[in-house]
């Protein structure tokens, strides 16, 4: 998936030529909070809301105006991910899409990015999640995919978070199965400490009590 499949065809443009009046009619109209200014088919800026608000000329074209250095886009050819890491950092309502010679080529919504993630991140499909918590030097997708596969349990996504305050690594599996009992066990044989469960939880927690006392025994 390039970021030019999630151009959305709901965003207008502005044009050097338009007020500041005309720009925050469009913002509101089409309920954004920023729009892309583009000139002679090239991208100039991202015109903000509050930019024009605070600008005391709102009745004069805006492009005279003293703010229209803000320039966040992406490739047309990179993927949305890239997209996602911008629009969530410098909360974008919009994020403006170029091709190489700078030359505009649409714009992609928050909307069309969290649809894109649910879409192809298994999060709109069937099953359970398991939150593993890791030391960095431990960390390692293939075995952590290996024992899933043991108990016959797919991985449909990760996500991995590092904790700043902890240092240790927060490793999300979205998994295709909801009993999930069996592939929990496995991960606290291995050593894993389990942060978060959410799937069948009675069968999970009946299994680890079994286990614990098992544990308990040996070690007497």
């Amino acid at each position: 998936m390039l970021n030019e499949k999630l151009i959305s065809p709901i965003v207008p443009t502005l044009m050097p030529t338009d007020t500041g009046n005309r720009a925050l009619y469009l913002m509101e109209e089409n309920h954004l909070t920023q729009l892309p200014l583009v000139a002679e088919e090239k991208y100039v800026g991202l015109v903000k809301e509050n930019d024009v608000l605070d600008w005391s000329n709102p009745e004069s074209a805006i492009g005279g105006g003293d703010f229209l250095y803000y320039r966040p886009a992406v490739l047309a050819t990179g993927h949305p991910y890239e997209a996602l890491r911008i629009a969530h950092q410098q909360n974008l309502a919009v994020v403006p899409v170029v091709d190489k010679s700078n030359t505009y080529v649409g714009a992609i919504t928050r909307d069309d990015l969290l649809k894109f993630i649910a879409e192809n991140s298994g999060l709109d499909t069937p099953g359970g999640i398991i939150i593993l918590e890791i030391e960095p030097r431990d960390y390692s997708l293939v075995e952590i995919a290996r024992l899933c596969e043991n108990e016959n349990v797919i991985i449909t996504s990760s996500q991995l978070f590092t904790n700043s305050a902890t240092g240790m690594m927060e490793l999300t599996l979205k998994t295709n199965r909801i009993d999930l009992g069996a592939v929990v066990s496995a991960f606290e044989r291995h050593g894993y400490d389990i942060k978060d469960v959410f799937g069948e939880q009675g069968s999970y927690e009946d299994m680890m009590s079994r286990y614990k006392l098992l544990m308990n025994y040996i070690s007497m």
